[in-house]
């Protein structure tokens, strides 16, 4: 479900929870350690953008007796309930509950999606307030407490239209250079494919596909934020069926080096008023 990652990175698809896991990444964790009075790490030098996407990578011999990518991702995509299923469903909504175990800070989440790219993530911090960011198909936006509301640009706003298509979980070849199979690796303690993603837009990102149950276990990425690129590593665990989907309901990240607790106890599907992907009064001022 598109709850963005990171998105990795996605930062969040109806499954994939890429899109709030780059929300909370890119917007909560500053907004965290400065209201702690904590300098927020510094991320590293932001880099050109390259003027061509980055070549597939290269095929060793031992890569080459994997599956192929596509196959890896068919057989996740049956295990979750299957293509139908996926495009059977035009909005999501998430709810549930964020934590930051180091400091003992905890917050509600609420994640809303809805198809071709609608995506809105809300997250409610003890003592900081409402962190919002958004995406109604064309405009990007945030807003928190630290920085008040923010247009997103360039390629931050290239990457958050990648990110909320709904049925990115599907992996439609369109969106990519090329999908492949780099290795079988321990991942989070299971034996698991790494899935390399070059996007068409430019960048790449890994996902990680669990070899016994074809479940995804996680993804590593970076994503463009107001405080320049931003690496998230996220797994994901606890998978239960909603709308006849199997969707993780757990998710762990580690981003700028604080770690992340997002746990889902309601999915629903189908249900979402599209007066939610409207943009706030806010946000309205600063296109005029």
């Amino acid at each position: 479900m598109r709850v963005t990652h990171l998105r990795p990175g996605r930062a969040l698809s109806p499954l994939d929870l890429r899109s709030a896991v780059l929300a909370f990444a890119l917007l909560a964790a500053p907004a965290l350690l400065i209201a702690q009075g904590t300098p927020a790490p510094q991320p590293p030098a932001a880099q050109p953008p390259a003027a061509q996407p980055p070549a597939a990578p290269p095929k060793t011999a031992a890569a080459a007796k994997l599956p192929s990518a596509r196959s890896i991702i068919d057989r996740y995509i049956e295990a979750i309930g299957g293509r139908k299923a996926i495009l059977s469903h035009s909005s999501s909504r998430a709810t549930g509950t964020m934590t930051v175990p180091s400091s003992g800070i905890s917050g509600t989440l609420e994640v809303y999606g809805a198809k071709p790219n609608k995506s809105l993530v809300k997250i409610t911090m003890g003592g900081i307030g409402e962190i919002t960011e958004g995406f109604d198909g064309k405009i990007g936006w945030s807003m928190n407490p630290m920085t008040g509301p923010r247009l997103t640009e360039g390629k931050e706003l290239a990457e958050k239209a990648f990110d909320a298509d709904f049925y990115s979980d599907l992996h439609e070849p369109g969106r990519y250079v090329s999908m492949t199979t780099v290795d079988q690796v321990e991942f989070d303690g299971r034996p698991c494919y790494k899935i390399s993603l070059v996007r068409k837009s430019g960048g790449e990102d890994f996902d990680f596909y669990d070899v016994k149950t074809s479940l995804k276990a996680g993804a590593m990425g970076t994503r463009e934020s107001q405080m320049g690129p931003m690496s998230v590593t996220q797994i994901q665990t606890d998978y239960k069926k909603f709308g006849g989907l199997l969707v993780p309901t757990t998710m762990k990240q580690s981003a700028m080096g604080v770690q992340h607790t997002l746990a889902l106890n309601v999915i629903e599907f189908d249900t979402v008023d599209p007066s939610v992907f409207e943009l706030p009064a806010p946000i309205k001022a600063l296109l005029k």
